[in-house]
């Protein structure tokens, strides 16, 4: 996708939630800030109880970040040469299954940040060497900051039949379910919120 070929590359960097009210399987519904939650049946074990946040939904195709899949391995280790990474002992998550090279941020911002995509909310994407740079050496607070290795990638109709076929429920992105404090367990709570919703039909 062209607009993500300037995504940092790794090889030049050496709370309970309130669920949204609103939630769909409905494929126009779909779009950026939008967040998927994997249907228990879903069979691709890539997603397998996985939160999506959607932060690209055009003609160019769609891009996710899993906000539910945080790694062991520290932002240390992964961008062990940029500047301002050295001691932040805070996770990686893992964004996907496409391009595992590939590394990307979620930044919650009260300014609108220069060379960042809002998403949603207060929430943007830091897809730049240079502000990812900036923002690990400003020690942006881990509450409000995460780094992402991967991402999730589909074209427009290939998500969208998923969604018909039942794959994914479709939550309006908030920041709070995004930088929720425990998201191993975001997934479990999004998804009984679900079936609860179904069950008072």
């Amino acid at each position: 996708m062209s607009r993500w070929q300037w995504i940092v590359p790794l090889c030049f960097l050496a709370a309970a939630v309130a669920p949204a009210a609103a939630q769909s399987m409905r494929p126009a519904d779909l779009g950026a800030g939008k967040l998927l939650v994997a249907s228990r049946d879903l069979p691709d074990p890539n997603f397998s109880k996985t939160v999506v946040l959607l932060v690209q939904f055009d003609e160019d195709g769609v891009v996710g970040l899993i906000v539910n899949r945080r790694s062991k391995v520290p932002i240390s280790q992964v961008l062990e040469d940029v500047t301002g990474a050295k001691e932040r002992a805070d996770p990686v998550f893992a964004g996907g299954p496409v391009d595992q090279t590939q590394v990307v941020a979620l930044l919650r911002s009260k300014n609108k940040l220069e060379d960042a995509t809002k998403v949603v909310g207060d929430v943007y994407l830091v897809a730049s060497k240079q502000l990812l740079e900036k923002t690990l050496a400003s020690r942006a607070d881990p509450e409000r900051f995460r780094v992402f290795v991967g991402y999730s990638g589909w074209t427009g109709p290939q998500l969208e039949n998923e969604v018909d076929l039942g794959a994914w429920y479709i939550f309006r992105g908030d920041a709070e379910s995004v930088f929720d404090s425990d998201p191993e367990s975001l997934w479990p709570r999004l998804i009984r919120e679900t079936e609860l919703r179904i069950a008072r039909r």
